[in-house]
Order: structure tokens, then C-alpha cells, then sequence
């Protein structure tokens, strides 16, 4: 055996589960991927995958081979790993997601982050998708969740607690005035992330009671700027991270809604993928958003 990349090729087309989407994660043509696919079979002299109208397949001996080629795979990303962490300078790319709504924590100081390590790319995915870093090829996440992700694969750097609040402009209420109770909330406008038709809001107050609340949202959209905007000028109520809408009920724009209660609080933490979480380029990353997302709770 001495093609490394047919390997590499074989095990991305299993894990992906196709050749166009092999492809993508390989940045190479599909051609290309079928093509060495189909010469490594030749090579060795067996059907690896069952090729079918109704999707691929992988044969009983391409799983035996697939569990060893993934092997060679990680070993050979062990022998270049190490030779990165030789490297003192972060390096390469690094592929980031971030929840929308705190992209604007990292992005005041991102600049001065890549400029202070010129041999470092970051490659930015803002989305509330929860996305598999594993197979996505995500070196590090930021995520809010109500409990810390317990994948054995993973590693967690815990930053804060995210509390949201309920918040509407002061206009609004003094057309229809304030919602006395959770339950009253029903009677009013409201602002929803959830993009779905209709979804739940869970109450806690300080004291420690809770309430649920079925919402049908006049504006869902999983962008806060949009619900912050829409609040801002009086469209309804909405639930938002207490961070994110802070100037704006220093300003005036926006007022709590019911004080005494608010959104379940959810962790802040980074997520990454254990065996390339000591790299250079990925360390940094790491301590870059940890830094910027303290900074920001902070502020």
C-alpha cells in the first residue's frame, strides 16, 4: 500500500457517505475521489463500495478495510500533529462556528487577533445549527447550551452563564400596557428565535418558580439583530441574551418585561476536538475567543 490520499479518500467517502459530499470536505473534484477510489479497489482486488441507484454501500470486506484505513489515517494526522506542535507559531487553518448573536463578542478584537499571528487563518461559520465537529471538520465551537455537551470526543472550556431576558420597547407598553404575569404574555405581540412555526418559552423567576409558555411568534428569526431591531421599534415582546440588549436599555430603546423572570440561564462554553485541541493554531483560537467572550460578559 503506499497511496496514503486513496486511503484518505476511501474512509472520507464512507464517513460522508457519498462522493459529492466526500468531495466537498477533500476540496478535491468528485472525479478525482471516484477515480482513485475505483484504482485502489483494482489494487487490491476487491469491491470496496456497492454502487446502486438508490445510494452506496459499503461491502463487507470495505468495512474491514475502512476500519484499518481509518486507523492509518489518524496516525498519519498524528506524525504531521506532532510536527505542528514543534512549530511555536500558530499556523494554518482554523475552522471556528459561533452562535448568532455573539459573533459581535469576537468581532471587534479578531483583527488584532490575526495580525499579531500573520501565518494563522480563521475560517468564521455563524449559525445556531448544531454542527458535528467531528465530521464537519470544525476545530472549535462556541456554544450556549442548558448543559455542557458530554461527548467522550470532546473537550469543554466553560466560559460564563448566558441569561436571557424578556425585553420590549417602552412605545409598545404604553399603547398596551405591561404583562403582569407570564400568563399575560399571550395577550401580547411576540419575538421568537426559534424559527419554527410555534415553540415554548421556559419562565424562571428569582425566587425559583417556573412557567412554560407556548408562543405562535408574530417574528421568528434566529438573528437577535433582527428580534433586537423589530423589539427596538415596537413589534413585540422578546426574549434575548441580557449581554446583547444592554445598550439599548441604557438607552431607552428597550425596557425588561417582567423583571422578576427570565429565560432558562444557559453555559457558555467552547467545544473542541480532543486530539487536535493542543495544535498551535487551534490552542490560540481557543484563548482567543475565551478571552473575547469573557471580555464581553464583562463589559
Amino acid at each position: 500500500m503506499r497511496d496514503l490520499n486513496d486511503l484518505q479518500f476511501f474512509v472520507a467517502v464512507v464517513v460522508n457517505r457519498g462522493f459529492s459530499a466526500a468531495s466537498r470536505v477533500l476540496g478535491v473534484p468528485k472525479s478525482r475521489v471516484s477515480r482513485r477510489i475505483a484504482l485502489l479497489e483494482e489494487r487490491l482486488g476487491v469491491r470496496l463500495l456497492d454502487r446502486t441507484t438508490r445510494g452506496l454501500g459499503v461491502t463487507q470486506v470495505g468495512q474491514q478495510v475502512y476500519q484499518h484505513a481509518q486507523a492509518a489515517v489518524i496516525e498519519a494526522d498524528a506524525v504531521e500533529e506532532v510536527a505542528l506542535r514543534m512549530q511555536a507559531e500558530p499556523r494554518g487553518l482554523v475552522r471556528l462556528t459561533c452562535p448568532l448573536g455573539l459573533q459581535g463578542a469576537i468581532a471587534g478584537p479578531l483583527p488584532s487577533f490575526l495580525a499579531a499571528h500573520p501565518q494563522l487563518r480563521v475560517q468564521c461559520i455563524a449559525t445556531n445549527r448544531r454542527v458535528d465537529l467531528i465530521h464537519e471538520g470544525i476545530d472549535v465551537a462556541i456554544r450556549v447550551r442548558e448543559r455542557l455537551d458530554t461527548d467522550a470526543d470532546l473537550q469543554v472550556k466553560r466560559i460564563g452563564v448566558s441569561r436571557r431576558i424578556l425585553v420590549a420597547s417602552p412605545n409598545l407598553l404604553a399603547k398596551t400596557g405591561a404583562p403582569k404575569s407570564p400568563a399575560d404574555l399571550g395577550n401580547f405581540p411576540i419575538l421568537d428565535q426559534d424559527e419554527q412555526s410555534g415553540g415554548t418559552w421556559l419562565l424562571t423567576a428569582k425566587n425559583g418558580e417556573t412557567s412554560s409558555l407556548s408562543v405562535e411568534p408574530r417574528l421568528a428569526s434566529g438573528s437577535f439583530d433582527i428580534l433586537m431591531a423589530a423589539a427596538c421599534q415596537g413589534a413585540g415582546i422578546t426574549l434575548l441574551p441580557a449581554r446583547y440588549c444592554q445598550d439599548a436599555l441604557v438607552s431607552g430603546a428597550l425596557v425588561r418585561v417582567l423583571p422578576e423572570w427570565g429565560g432558562t440561564e444557559g453555559i457558555l462554553h467552547l467545544v473542541f476536538a480532543s486530539r487536535r485541541g493542543m495544535l498551535p493554531g487551534v490552542r490560540a483560537v481557543i484563548d482567543f475567543a475565551a478571552a473575547a467572550l469573557r471580555s464581553s460578559a464583562a463589559s
